[in-house]
């Protein structure tokens, strides 16, 4: 089929749209692509990280999403395994279940949607495993060809399949460790011409938790300490050139501290730092006319910065600290820090708050977080709604809602007189 047939040109045009629209779901701090090309050497100071599978950092079940999106040290539940996998060793349940939904952009698309599956088991006192899916329908997304003429629809799609072990060191501090297959599926088997394919990547997780009983502030409590690294793999290619980008390897620092004010009430307080462990793109020269100059070997000439797509994996990740063009301020600016608060009544009843902040010039996400959450016998109910910072008509963050369900089944069958925790 020659270059210039309708069949190709609107295939290249449909994949691009998914480049844009992937953008957006990315939370508008990542993007599709990392392969570095002209359109996405703008000037200014707006110099955001760009990844493949952005859909890997939402976070995807309401506790946390309505804390600001906290996780790396809360109390644990069977969201655990994305947030941090070594919480696993110190729930207190047999074994439990989680099902997660959230529409995605609704004031953008009415169909795009996360949703999450999770469950655990734990071996003995020092052992547990889990297992969960995450499952990404950018909606349908309508073809035509140049003259107008309809080619079909397409439901582009993405997914991941975790496996995680979490193993107790001692009576205060666990390991965990988690692999995970990320399948991305953005225009494969709708290109005539074969000319895009499904992304695909391995990836693993190494995290660290740390859950003692302390006195805070006179009053019984709890300090607990987490680090994650997550998605750690190889890069994904979406066409058969060759070109490579990376997945979000992602580096989550965090605290939480417990204060029992009496048998009845109890409040905790998050606080998490996040950074990519991806290369941050470098400035490029340019002509008076504003455009970027190339070497003799046909690659733009680099003002400040390094050249991402040239990086290995572990090229990547060590450089990610201190690859910024601008230097070690710019290096801060892409740290993420969030900040979430519960206040539990009676281990029934929880109100939840949260602040997430994203530098202007990384994608500028910052937005509020509000939402509840009910524990009836087994299960636990939880909702979270987002407030982005600015106008809730233009942001296409606005009017995010998360819902998660949690079931205990080491419980189920049984009688208790007292309810169990709904952090849990």
């Amino acid at each position: 089929m020659p270059l210039n047939s309708p069949s190709r040109l609107l295939s290249c045009t449909g994949f691009l749209t998914l480049v844009l629209v992937s953008l957006l779901l990315g939370g508008m701090g990542t993007s599709l692509q990392a392969q570095i090309t002209p359109t996405q050497l703008g000037g200014g100071d707006l110099n955001t990280i760009t990844t493949a599978v952005p859909f890997l950092m939402i976070s995807p079940d309401a506790r946390a999403g309505a804390m600001g999106d906290v996780g790396a040290a809360t109390s644990p539940d069977a969201n655990s395994i994305y947030w941090n996998a070594a919480k696993l060793c110190f729930v207190d349940k047999g074994s439990g279940m989680a099902m997660n939904y959230t529409p995605w952009l609704r004031n953008l698309v009415p169909d795009v949607s996360l949703a999450y599956l999770s469950a655990y088991k734990r071996l003995d006192d020092l052992q547990t495993v889990g297992v969960s899916m995450r499952y990404f329908s950018l909606g349908d997304i309508n073809f035509t060809d140049i003259n107008g003429n309809s080619l079909g629809s397409f439901n582009p799609n993405e997914f991941s399949l975790d496996g995680a072990y979490a193993r107790k060191l001692s009576d205060f501090f666990s390991v965990g460790v988690a692999l995970r297959y990320v399948y991305s599926n953005l225009a494969a088997g709708f290109d005539p011409n074969n000319q895009f394919k499904a992304g695909q990547s391995v990836a693993g997780d190494l995290s660290f938790y740390y859950n003692r009983d302390r006195r805070l502030f006179g009053r019984d409590g709890n300090v607990a300490l987490g680090l994650s690294l997550s998605n750690m793999g190889n890069k994904m290619s979406y066409s058969e050139s060759g070109n490579t980008s990376f997945i979000p390897t992602n580096l989550r620092l965090g605290t939480t501290l417990t204060s029992v004010i009496d048998r009845y009430n109890k409040v905790s307080v998050s606080f998490d730092l996040n950074k990519l462990l991806v290369p941050t793109n470098p400035v490029y020269l340019r002509d008076s006319s504003n455009r970027i100059l190339l070497g003799v070997d046909g690659r733009p000439l680099i003002a400040r910065g390094e050249d991402p797509n040239q990086k290995s994996v572990m090229e990547g990740i060590l450089g990610s600290f201190g690859d910024a063009p601008d230097g070690f301020r710019e290096e801060l600016r892409e740290i993420n820090p969030s900040i979430g608060i519960e206040y539990l009544y009676n281990q029934v009843f929880a109100l939840r708050g949260g602040y997430f902040y994203e530098h202007p010039t990384k994608g500028g996400r910052q937005y509020f977080t509000a939402g509840m959450g009910l524990q009836y016998n087994v299960f636990n109910l939880n909702f979270a709604y987002l407030i982005p910072v600015g106008s809730l008509q233009t942001n296409p963050l606005a009017n995010t809602l998360r819902f998660s369900l949690l079931f205990d089944l080491g419980s189920l069958g049984k009688n208790s007189d007292e309810s169990p925790a709904i952090t849990d």
